[in-house]
């Protein structure tokens, strides 16, 4: 045996080789080096790099499978730890949109995006069916996402390096509705889970509604209802199943497919809508056949602030916005679909604006001549009409809350009230002479025209706006006294208070400043806050903001009533006689800029109060003389009595309650004034045409009897009523004044 094993141990390598094969045959190829007998099955190293690829193999299915296992885990962890979010603002942002006081007829919108939010059950089922169709079929049936094109999405990234879509309805509603717009992986996951979600706890029909009220469907339109409105001019729910269609297919590209802008692209697309809307069994053949390419509308955009509405909207918003209490604040009102209800009287902003603007009253207006009218009821503060501008998106300097001019004589009634308070009768006469020199100013004073007005009371003082009575008057006073009472009747403006000037009205305010003021000897004392917003509604007609009726009483009602006792005169014989042909009580008091570069009147009944001013302005922001055709006729009144005309029509006629004069005589200590009653006072007069034809002059001066009695006064020269005049310098350089 162990011979035999020798043997069989001592075969040659060839031997073991032909002996080691199988099937038979001779095998010449077998190698026949010292290593062959390390492979006996003669696979040599092929063997054993499969076996190496297999071990490979192996490891990449085992961590393939670990990814599989832990993306699978994450999933199921993000799943469950992702909640149905709060509504991303933007898919919810509607436009708000501004009334007039009736709360139906529109001024105009705010919008960061044109959406009006509906409810989806009063549109017609082929509006919805026609999204599904243009879509996404499979909507109805779905779980909300769709894998593949998930995959052919993720697909063209890798290779094309390009962000795309596979998106279901359910899931642009998730990214447009909750999470805003995302393109990114991670954003497309979460896009992905909260659409499984969302199939799983919202009814497919709310869904679609809200994708509805969502999608972009071009021409700034946000939502079907905008759409409709801005394709067809009509709603939503009025929509015809053609118009539907239309409207669906061009959702992918509507800025392109816009059939104003690619009629063949978006009529393709029209019929592939109706032809699914035949195949899903949304229609029949019949409806399909006989659907034409419905006619669109044509689009013009416009901006919201064109005309002279867009002053309107920008006074809204900074009402309701602007400052640290402000109600809501700019985003607010851009995406939050409120009803805002002004103030504003529909009527009498249109009078305002056809007596103010000259393009429709005083066509031969120059064209840097400025207007700015206000009208407001004192009593409440609410703002019934405004001029601040023929068109806002061209002079954008808004002439009632934003443009200043020198107001002039106005000023004189903080002057009046301060004396009252200060136990003045208004029987108590002053030197109305023509110029003086006044110590406090060290200046000379002249009133307008040169004219000397003699010895008067302050009745006339004040109806004929006698610059020297109100210097002396001022120096009693004081100019703190004044720019003190014209603020706390509410001008917020700055008073120059260092100088007896200001009763002249030497600063420049706001029409909005001096109504302001004005409102509150209007209402006795009481001063009301003026505001354009009366109410602030949700989309769903709740109120969220009512606007405060403001209306403290800062100066004695007895002593207010006897001021507006005297500033009736202004109208019944004084500088605003034009006006005595609204045959009512009307108080006021005119003003003119010293350099004539502005004039203005305030005037008011009880229950309606009115600003007009005009100011001349050149090109470059310089002050210019108003043409002395509006100063001799004192334009502003001319505008004001036109205005009233229509506002007040057959109002009953209301009185100014009746006031009692308990001040001295020369005041306390008898100091101002002569501390006497003249006989009679020199009033100059003037009779106006009553229609305003600036080429033509009327003027006729009388002097009437003064209600005080009769007695000694002077006075010469031509001031007439009319403001303004040629008071100017009596000592050459000296700056003298001269404003009514």
């Amino acid at each position: 045996m162990a011979n035999q094993t020798r043997s069989v141990s001592s075969t040659s390598p060839t031997r073991r080789a032909q002996s080691g094969s199988r099937g038979g045959g001779n095998r010449t190829d077998i190698p026949t080096s010292r290593h062959a007998d390390r492979n006996p099955r003669g696979n040599g190293p092929r063997r054993g790099r499969r076996r190496k690829s297999h071990r490979v193999l192996k490891w990449i299915l085992a961590l393939l499978g670990l990814v599989l296992v832990a993306g699978a885990a994450a999933f199921a962890y993000l799943y469950l730890t992702t909640e149905i979010i709060p509504p991303e603002k933007q898919a919810l942002a509607q436009k708000t949109t501004v009334y007039y006081a009736d709360g139906t007829t529109p001024i105009g919108t705010y919008a960061d995006q044109n959406r009006e939010i509906i409810d989806c059950t009063v549109l017609p089922k082929y509006v919805g069916n026609a999204v599904v169709a243009s879509e996404n079929r499979s909507f109805y049936k779905d779980n909300g996402i769709d894998l593949k094109g998930i995959g052919r999405a993720l697909l063209n990234n890798v290779t094309k390096g390009t962000r795309q879509g596979g998106s279901t309805i359910t899931q642009q509603y998730a990214e447009r509705y909750y999470l805003g717009e995302t393109t990114s992986y991670k954003g497309k996951l979460r896009e992905a889970i909260l659409s499984l979600k969302i199939s799983r706890t919202e009814n497919k029909d709310t869904v679609l509604c809200n994708y509805m009220n969502t999608i972009y469907f071009g021409r700034g339109a946000y939502g079907i209802q905008a759409a409709a409105q801005n394709y067809f001019g009509k709603d939503a729910k009025d929509l015809t199943m053609p118009e539907s269609a239309m409207l669906a297919g061009i959702i992918p590209a509507p800025a392109s497919w816009d059939p104003a802008i690619n009629p063949k692209q978006a009529e393709s697309r029209f019929h592939r809508v109706l032809g699914i809307m035949e195949e899903d069994h949304y229609i029949s053949h019949k409806d399909r056949v006989g659907a034409q390419m419905p006619q669109t509308i044509k689009y013009s955009p416009e901006n919201v602030y064109q005309g002279p509405n867009g002053y309107l909207l920008r006074m809204v918003r900074n009402e309701l916005s602007s400052g640290k209490k402000a109600p809501f604040t700019a985003d607010d009102l851009d995406t939050g679909g409120y009803r805002i209800i002004t103030t504003i009287q529909k009527d009498k902003q249109d009078l305002m604006f056809q007596v103010a603007s000259p393009t429709t009253g005083n066509k031969h207006q120059p064209p840097t001549l400025q207007t700015g009218g206000l009208s407001v009821d004192p009593k409440t503060g609410a703002i019934i009409s405004l001029y601040a501008g023929d068109d806002y998106l061209t002079h954008q300097l808004n002439n009632v809350d934003q443009a200043t001019f020198q107001v002039g004589s106005t000023m004189k009634a903080y002057t009046l009230l301060g004396a009252i308070q200060d136990g003045v009768s208004l029987n108590t006469v002053f030197n109305g002479n023509s110029p003086r020199t006044f110590s406090s100013v060290g200046k000379s004073v002249a009133n307008a025209g040169q004219v000397s007005y003699g010895y008067i009371n302050l009745y006339s003082a004040f109806a004929n706006s006698v610059n020297t009575v109100f210097m002396d008057l001022g120096e009693h006073v004081t100019s703190q006294k004044t720019a003190q009472l014209a603020h706390t009747a509410g001008i917020t403006g700055k008073i120059d208070d260092t100088t007896t000037f200001d009763t002249l009205g030497l600063d420049a305010l706001s029409v909005y400043d001096v109504t302001q003021g004005y409102a509150t000897l209007a209402n006795g004392g009481k001063r009301p806050l003026l505001h354009l917003v009366a109410q602030v509604k949700d989309a769903k007609d709740q109120e969220l903001y009512t606007a405060a009726i403001q209306s403290d009483q800062v100066f004695n009602a007895d002593q207010v009533a006897l001021l507006q006792k005297a500033m009736t005169t202004t109208v019944q014989y004084g500088t605003a006689s034009y006006a005595r042909s609204l045959g009512r009580p009307i108080a006021g008091k005119t003003g003119t800029a010293n350099d004539q570069t502005a004039i203005s009147f305030i005037g008011f009944t009880p229950s309606l109060l009115t600003t007009f001013a005009v100011w001349n302005q050149g090109q470059d922001g310089s002050a210019l003389k108003v043409p002395d055709v509006y100063q001799n006729e004192f334009y502003p009144v001319q505008l004001f009595t036109q205005y009233m005309k229509s506002a007040l029509g057959n109002s009953p006629v209301e009185r100014f309650p009746a006031a009692e004069d308990h001040g001295k005589i020369g005041g306390p200590d008898g100091s101002w004034g002569t501390g006497y009653k003249p006989s009679y006072s020199y009033t100059p007069r003037r009779n106006y045409n009553y229609e305003y034809v600036p080429q033509q002059r009327n003027q006729q001066q009388t002097v009437p009897q003064e209600e005080s009695g009769a007695g000694s006064g002077s006075g010469s020269g031509n001031g007439g009523g009319a403001e303004g005049g040629n008071g100017g310098t009596t000592e050459g350089n000296s700056g003298s004044e001269s404003s009514q």
